[in-house]
């Protein structure tokens, strides 16, 4: 896109050198001054403006000399001074508007001389002395306004980082509150409940007596609590992923689970949102493929793109695509974090068997 723009703006100065040159050309013929030095010296002041961009005063200096050179071979003529014009404002525009004044001055200077001092010579002379002025003033004005637009930028993008600072300080905050909450309220609650649920089954076995099933269940399942809303607690307390795509795979594998892991195209540094994207949606297709999908193969595909990352996690399970499944928690925050940073995700039972995630985010700057 850069480049694009690089290119456009090149042909766009060599357009207005080229107009430029025409108008100053048949400014000449109408002054009988289209001979074959004549033609060379315009065209050669005016193709110059060209590489305003890139060398403005020795644009300037070029602009001036060939110019002034045909002032001076064929006498003055108030067209002439266009090309000079243009490359005095050009100068300006760049900061160099001291050095713009004193190319003026020097053209007009020679134009006067080759005038002879003439009545109309000098009111010419006068008016360019105004076409030149008007050329420095713009020239500077578009400079401060350039610089006033890139402020606003900057002003405007700091403001923009500083909103989402604030908005993730704000959500870390509340996930802190939800934490505190949680651990206040929950936390003791079963963990008396599971306290006294071993008590009662310590003594019903110390008592010789048959420990009732429901008591064992209940047992059971304060334990189970406790683990998962300790699980929960750490995930509110801090987002950071605790590893890898690949140590996820090896977990799985250790639970049981066949997995295989295949990396498409350059691996690199991702940012912080996007590699933690990416673990939370690995780690919550293989969870939900433990779960659901029975004794399957699962596939994990990380396919690195110039500007995006895919992920795909397919299972031959017992999902039916005639029978879409209930989005639950898990699938609606993955739908969530996916569309905070701008990718798409789509994830249904796939025709041949099994269930499908498959995931689009699009790649920023490393972090």
């Amino acid at each position: 896109m850069s480049g694009y723009r690089i290119t456009r703006e090149r042909l766009a100065d060599m357009t207005a050198a080229v107009v430029v040159g025409v108008i100053t050309v048949f400014a000449a013929v109408a002054d009988d001054r289209a001979g074959l030095v004549d033609c060379a010296l315009i065209g050669a002041g005016s193709l110059a403006l060209a590489a305003h961009r890139t060398a403005p005063r020795v644009v300037l200096a070029v602009a001036t000399g060939c110019l002034l050179a045909e002032v001076v071979h064929t006498g003055p003529a108030a067209g002439l001074a266009i090309p000079v014009v243009g490359a005095a404002h050009t100068a300006s525009r760049t900061g160099h508007r001291g050095t713009a004044a004193a190319a003026a001055a020097v053209f007009l200077g020679g134009y006067v001389a080759a005038g002879s001092a003439s009545s109309d010579v000098t009111r010419e002379a006068l008016l360019l002395a105004g076409w030149f002025l008007c050329a420095v003033v713009t020239g500077l004005a578009d400079r401060n306004w350039q610089a006033y637009l890139r402020q606003t930028e900057q002003r405007a993008l700091e403001a923009e980082r500083t909103r989402e600072e604030a908005a993730l300080r704000r959500a870390g905050e509340e996930r802190l509150r939800i934490a505190r909450e949680l651990h206040d309220s929950l936390t003791h609650s079963i963990s008396i409940v599971k306290l006294q649920a071993g008590v009662a089954v310590h003594l019903a076995r110390k008592r010789g007596e048959e420990v009732p099933p429901a008591l064992l269940a209940i047992q059971e399942a304060s334990g189970e609590a406790m683990r998962e809303l300790r699980a929960t607690l750490e995930v509110l307390r801090t987002d950071e992923p605790t590893g890898t795509p690949a140590l996820l795979v090896e977990r799985a594998r250790a639970a049981g689970l066949a997995v295989e892991l295949t990396v498409t195209g350059q691996e690199r540094p991702l940012a912080a949102t996007v590699d933690r994207a990416m673990y939370r949606i690995v780690q919550e297709a293989l969870t939900n493929a433990a779960r659901h999908a029975g004794p399957a193969k699962v596939a994990v595909q990380l396919i690195y793109g110039k500007g995006e990352l895919t992920i795909c996690v397919e299972d031959d399970g017992s999902a039916d695509a005639t029978r879409p499944p209930i989005p639950g928690i898990g699938l609606t925050g993955m739908r969530e974090r996916v569309t905070a940073l701008g990718g798409t995700l789509d994830a249904a039972p796939r025709a041949e068997g099994g269930f499908a995630v498959r995931v689009w985010l699009p790649l920023g700057e490393a972090a």
